[in-house]
């Protein structure tokens, strides 16, 4: 509780003598009962706004019929000030629109007070500024007074606050009454990023390519002709595979697989497509003998599944048809016979499926060994993005490997090239984490335009408006975000009881920090060894009243990260305790 006026007597007869002007003489008298009180004492920032409620207290026979009193609450910080709503009381008397303070009774009145959150008012002061008038005597415009000392301004000082500029303002700050000191922010270490959803780059450094070809065979042979084994085809074939020999990173695994084609006796069959297999396998040792590459062989018998799916893809009249007897018998006689007696379309079947299914198939399954997440970091610092593809680039950014700002170059430069919904909204969780919130918000909005679902990026858009301080817009998303972002909605609205028991980790300690729940907040981090979550470590300690735990937190913080050494001395729960009972 503090006085409003602390007005002497003598002074302020001395003063209103000086100023021609008696309308204020009688309220000095009672300067002493003129109380006021601020809530919450430490003010907080909640919601992207600092608020307060100031209670004034007039008593009875104090307040001047015929005084009006101006009152203005005013944020003061290093490098400027915002003036809050200011409040104007009259008397009884006053013919005039403003509250009315009776002097016969005295009054209460509560002030509320909203200040737009600067980052500068983290270290402030909260001041009240008064100005004082009397319309019937000869005090008939504003003027400031000191509330520290009920002073009037001298000749001097009057001539500096016409003037304006600089001294006026510093003028203004020392007649100011400061009723609170410094904004605890703490709702600012909020991690929105930590809860923002990466999509996955499907990267895979071991991937498989496979590369086929056909040696083909006449009916009921398996004898190979020389044009069967110098096709196209067997040529290509064989050239990627030479292609492929010497690079460490690629393991060939050749295999031959013999098939027959599903007409005629199926035992007969099964040895055809052995017999083709031991044959096509000669050949391909012939093809490959000066590659040093080593094969296997197989065989299948009818090939039922090749045949399905060269019916699948083919024009023949009732396909269907042929499609529905393969799923209704697994008989392969069944089947065959089912067939044969569609006899327009078993000519058909004969002249353009049965013959391709006459063959030995040389298959290549290469498994191609990408490049390490070292090599990737070392082309991502030598800006040499374009060696690396989307799923190389997205991947790379998940790891430990590189810096924040190395992440987004890479996620930049992914963005750039594929224009893809998960290189934009990778970027935005990476710009996010970075504390750029305004660039998030591009990156997200432009994953949304390159086709992304909205139920994708729901998570992200909610977080990051919640990052921005637009708790109203955030509500178009949070109602299907996951339950740990809308936790963290409660927490933005200062809802930090429901916020903590959704919440885990770093995000939970300080809901719970904030919800006084100090032994849970340190389990929250017990774990966690990096610089926030010592500092936080710190300030739980100052509450709790243990400085040499406080001391030894903030000390590691500072070696982890040296900001700290400057943001705990701006901190309105550590800085009274720097250079006293901490020692740093």
């Amino acid at each position: 509780m503090k006085n409003l006026f602390k007005l002497s007597a003598v002074l302020a007869v001395a003063v209103l003598t000086l100023s021609g002007c008696n309308c204020f003489k009688k309220m000095a008298k009672n300067q002493d009962d003129v109380k006021l009180t601020c809530t919450p004492e430490v003010l907080v920032l909640n919601n992207g706004t600092v608020d307060a409620e100031v209670a004034l207290y007039f008593p009875a026979k104090y307040f001047n019929a015929k005084a009006v009193v101006k009152v203005t609450p005013v944020m003061v910080f290093e490098g400027g000030e915002v003036a809050g709503t200011t409040q104007y009381f009259q008397g009884s008397k006053v013919k005039d629109n403003y509250t009315v303070i009776d002097k016969k009774t005295g009054d209460r009145y509560t002030m509320r007070v909203s200040f737009p959150y600067d980052e500068r008012m983290a270290c402030s002061q909260l001041q009240l500024r008064a100005e004082i008038k009397c319309p019937q005597g000869k005090c008939k415009e504003f003027t400031l007074v000191n509330l520290n000392n009920g002073a009037m301004p001298t000749k001097d000082e009057a001539a500096i606050l016409a003037a304006g500029g600089a001294e006026a303002d510093a003028l203004k700050r020392a007649f100011g009454l400061t009723i609170a000191e410094g904004v605890d922010v703490m709702q600012n270490d909020l991690d929105y990023s930590e809860a923002m959803q990466t999509m996955e780059s499907n990267y895979k450094n071991v991937t498989t390519e496979v590369t086929k070809a056909n040696y083909m065979y006449a009916i009921n042979s398996s004898n190979l002709s020389k044009k069967a084994m110098d096709s196209e085809e067997i040529a290509a074939f064989k050239q990627n595979a030479a292609d492929q020999v010497g690079n460490d990173r690629i393991k060939q695994n050749i295999y031959v697989n013999g098939y027959a084609s599903p007409d005629g006796p199926e035992k007969f069959n099964d040895k055809l497509s052995a017999a083709r297999s031991e044959s096509g396998k000669k050949a391909a040792e012939k093809l490959l003998e000066e590659l040093g590459l080593s094969l296997d062989a197989a065989s299948y018998g009818e090939d039922w599944e090749g045949f399905k799916e060269l019916v699948a893809a083919s024009n023949i009249e009732d396909k269907e048809l042929i499609l529905s007897v393969l799923n209704s018998y697994s008989s392969s006689s069944e089947r065959e016979e089912q067939i044969k007696n569609m006899s327009q379309v078993f000519s058909a079947l004969k002249k353009d499926i049965l013959p391709q299914l006459r063959r030995a198939q040389l298959v290549n399954s290469s498994d191609i060994t990408g490049k390490t997440n070292d090599e990737m970091a070392a082309l991502v610092r030598a800006g040499k993005f374009s060696q690396l593809d989307e799923k190389e680039m997205l991947h790379i950014a998940t790891t430990s490997k590189l810096t924040q700002s190395e992440k987004i170059a890479v996620l930049e430069a992914a963005a750039k090239e594929y224009k893809s919904v998960a290189a934009y909204n990778n970027l935005g969780v990476a710009y996010a984490e970075a504390g750029e919130a305004e660039k998030a918000a591009d990156a997200f909005a432009a994953a949304l335009k390159a086709g992304g679902n909205a139920s994708e990026i729901n998570n992200n858009l909610a977080l990051v408006n919640l990052m921005s301080g637009n708790t109203e817009a955030a509500k178009a998303y949070t109602a299907n975000a996951s339950k740990e972002t809308k936790a963290l909605a409660a927490a933005a609205e200062g809802n930090y009881a429901a916020a903590q028991s959704q919440l885990e980790g770093y995000n939970a300690a300080v809901a719970a920090t904030k919800n006084a729940d100090y032994t849970a907040a340190k389990q929250f981090i017990a774990n966690d060894k990096s610089a926030e979550a010592d500092y936080l470590r710190a300030v739980i300690a100052t509450k709790q009243g243990d400085m040499a735990t406080a001391t030894a937190e903030l000390k590691s913080a500072i070696a982890k990260d040296a900001s700290y050494a400057e943001r705990c001395k701006q901190d309105v729960n550590l800085r009274k305790y720097i250079g006293n009972e901490i020692q740093l």
